[in-house]
């Protein structure tokens, strides 16, 4: 069977997004976990900061993770499976354009066909580039990506740092449009009807983030709403430590290893990872 090359996976990807009704692109945060999403038939991956931080025993923030180890993450993820993924870039990993320019350049190279740049800092005090600044870094970031089989997610992070300024967050995805993103994303939007202004207001398909907690909504509608594209951040990873919580407290607390039984059986893990074998050891 012929191997899905990069620009297969990108015309897929592009594709997902004209469709009718929303995709889910879970985010995975390591290789076992992106062949398990694609074992269970999910068309395409995103990866996730947070998750791979908190794997490798740090916080999620712009002073833990270099992109050198973003991008190691996501390549290891770009090999377990055949589908389309998508990174989770930050910021850039620079404030300036040229160096978000540089980093898509990276992200191509490992085999991504798509990734996010945020419009936030990294700076308590400060945590938002000014409106100016926010599209030129975009705009790099296209014109980066314009030859590329890279499809650009320009991310408006207002509401994750307490600025609820739903008329700023639309002025900055409709400007990200215009300077050339692909997708358009403003994480933590509070409850459907915002939603629905944002998906109505800009012309660019919108990603909309689920699993956080506070606000519920299902597929049908979120679809409805105008969304074009579903992703879970790092709610799952976040899942999976959470059982980990409870199953050693249940141990220290209770003596007791009843977790057991909700486990996945090792031959089902074992199916969906990889069957290759070292060559033969003396």
């Amino acid at each position: 069977m012929p191997a899905v090359t990069q620009m297969n996976k990108f015309i897929r990807f592009r594709h997902f997004h004209n469709a009718k009704g929303a995709f889910v692109m879970p985010n995975a945060w390591d290789a076992g976990s992106a062949r398990m999403f694609a074992r269970l038939g999910f068309s395409a991956i995103a990866t996730t900061s947070s998750g791979y931080a908190y794997t490798a025993g740090k916080r999620d923030s712009f002073a833990s993770l270099s992109c050198e180890e973003v991008l190691d993450n996501a390549a290891s993820i770009v090999r377990a499976c055949d589908l389309p993924v998508s990174a989770d870039l930050e910021d850039g990993f620079g404030a300036s354009p040229k160096i978000c320019a540089q980093t898509v350049d990276k992200a191509v190279n490992v085999g991504l066909v798509g990734g996010a740049i945020e419009d936030a800092t990294g700076d308590e005090a400060d945590p938002i580039f000014c409106f100016d600044a926010a599209v030129e870094r975009i705009q790099a970031v296209a014109d980066a990506a314009a030859d590329k089989p890279f499809l650009l997610t320009a991310r408006a992070e207002n509401y994750l740092y307490g600025r609820p300024d739903l008329k700023d967050t639309i002025s900055r995805l409709q400007a990200f449009s215009e300077a050339g993103a692909d997708v358009l994303y403003a994480p933590g939007l509070p409850d459907l009807k915002t939603v629905e202004i944002v998906c109505r207001e800009v012309d660019k398909p919108v990603n909309m983030l689920m699993g956080l907690g506070s606000f519920q909504a299902n597929i049908d509608q979120l679809s409805a709403a105008g969304v074009s594209r579903i992703s879970t951040g790092g709610s799952l990873p976040r899942a999976g430590w959470g059982a980990v919580w409870r199953a050693a407290r249940e141990i220290l607390d209770d003596g007791t290893f009843t977790y057991g039984v909700d486990t996945l059986p090792d031959s089902k893990l074992a199916a969906i990872m990889s069957q290759e074998k070292l060559a033969k050891r003396d």
